[in-house]
């Protein structure tokens, strides 16, 4: 534990339902701390930590934080950049100066005193550092990782093996990954995204260069990109690269060239290219690290994915059922080519929920491109998060540009009715919003 949180006993989020936040929450409640929190609304993640005997409540009230985090001398609070400045439990710790930082500066103190590997990227860096986690922990590491999506094989957003070796998901929103100390960093990808933060596209390149800058042993950079680093791809002339690649029942099998020597016949079990790409980047980064090869090729072919990324919840030869996270036009189309290869010549149906209108305005005609390559689209309406609506930014505007004719505006409450009713033989729901909460039901509604 670093020494700038020994004497902290209680930790209070507010947020403690974000992905990042949770793991946070679990972890110092693992230490022994005292956690609680507040959310705006329950989820599978709020009951899960609540099950861990962490209070979390859902009004905004000070009435409503436990007695013990109002004494001032020692607690933290933690908060994400998604809180609203207006929100009265973060205006009241403020006035009455308690000690507060936001989630990545608490990430950063632990990364300062551990051996860090960071994966940064607008893209794969959830599922990289999941994959990276998974490798360290089976070949013996004594690893902590803070994952940004839920690990299928831990069930769970945080690993906690020891304190050897930090893994931590560097995150440009807010520019939040300038906060950490990594040892070894790697960047999977810097497409546009965020420009409610960062307003143009080259200021997010230049947030990328700066967290490059900081990584003290090794940076690992997708091949393509204007940085310098060591090089990882598919098919191309990387350092770290993807050769005879081939399907078999749905596994990738592929060999994997490095600077040192050729490693064979390396198995994944998650579909689409992007999803190689971030095998490679992490198997890169463990070898860095110094993890023994032999057990890192056992530990790939035993990773089962994160939810929420190209996650099957039905598959039969009749009818296929995903579910992905998938938000940004880049996303959208890697997860359109998973589809298309993984399962050919089937109808497939998109049902994607808009995240957020600044994203759904900046990217407006590429999101249209990239639902119009289904065969048919169910559009929800904008999941706001963080944001007020802007005017003219709406689905109904952002189903007119999508060129494919089988397309169509509904409600939530008529979601589970209208896919029952089509007759897709892979369905997919696609967004970061709350689709994700309607799963199970579409599932046991499928399954009928």
């Amino acid at each position: 534990m670093n020494k700038e949180l020994e004497n902290i006993q209680n930790i209070y989020f507010i947020g403690i339902g974000g992905i990042g936040m949770s793991a946070l929450a679990r972890y110092f409640k693992f230490l022994g701390k005292n956690v609680a929190g507040y959310d705006k609304t329950p989820s599978q993640i709020t009951s899960d930590l609540i099950d861990l005997e962490i209070p979390i409540h859902f009004e905004d009230s000070i009435d409503h934080i436990p007695k013990t985090f109002l004494n001032i001398e020692d607690t933290l609070i933690v908060y994400t950049p998604a809180i609203p400045k207006g929100h009265k439990e973060l205006m009241y710790v403020q006035n009455a100066n308690f000690l507060i930082k936001k989630r990545a500066e608490v990430l950063g103190i632990i990364t300062k005193g551990t051996y860090t590997l960071a994966v940064g990227g607008t893209h794969g860096k959830t599922t990289t550092t999941a994959i990276l986690a998974h490798l360290l922990k089976e070949s013996g590491a004594k690893v902590t990782a803070f994952l940004g999506g839920i690990s299928e094989n831990y069930n769970s957003n945080l690993v906690l093996e020891g304190n050897e070796v930090v893994v931590v998901e560097a995150d440009e929103f807010d520019r939040s990954f300038l906060q950490l100390y990594p040892d070894i960093a790697a960047i999977t990808s810097m497409d546009a995204d965020h420009l409610d933060i960062y307003e143009k596209a080259n200021a997010l390149e230049e947030s990328f260069i700066e967290f490059s800058s900081r990584a003290k042993d090794h940076l690992l950079i997708c091949n393509g990109l204007p940085l310098s680093g060591i090089t990882f791809g598919i098919e191309d002339d990387s350092e770290y690269c993807a050769q005879h690649i081939r399907i078999d029942n749905g596994t990738y099998i592929f060999d994997l060239k490095t600077p040192h020597k050729l490693i064979r016949n390396l198995h994944l079990n998650l579909p689409g290219k992007h999803n190689l790409l971030n095998a490679i980047t992490a198997f890169a980064i463990a070898m860095l690290y110094g993890s023994p090869t032999e057990s890192l090729a056992k530990a790939l072919f035993s990773f089962k994915g994160v939810q929420r990324r190209f996650s099957y919840h039905i598959k039969t030869s009749d009818l296929v059922y995903i579910d992905d996270y998938a938000h940004h036009p880049t996303e959208i189309n890697a997860l359109h080519q998973a589809v298309r290869e993984m399962h050919p010549n089937k109808k497939v149906l998109a049902v994607f929920q808009p995240h957020l209108y600044s994203r759904t305005r900046d990217f407006a005609s590429d999101f249209a491109t990239s639902l119009s390559y289904f065969d048919e689209v169910l559009l929800l309406d904008i999941y706001p998060a963080r944001e007020l609506p802007i005017e003219g930014i709406t689905s109904e505007w952002l189903l007119g540009m999508i060129t494919n004719e089988n397309k169509k505006l509904i409600e939530k409450n008529n979601l589970i009715k209208e896919i029952v009713e089509n007759d897709a033989q892979v369905i997919v729901t696609i967004g970061a919003g709350d689709i994700g909460e309607e799963v199970r039901g579409i599932k046991e509604a499928l399954l009928v």
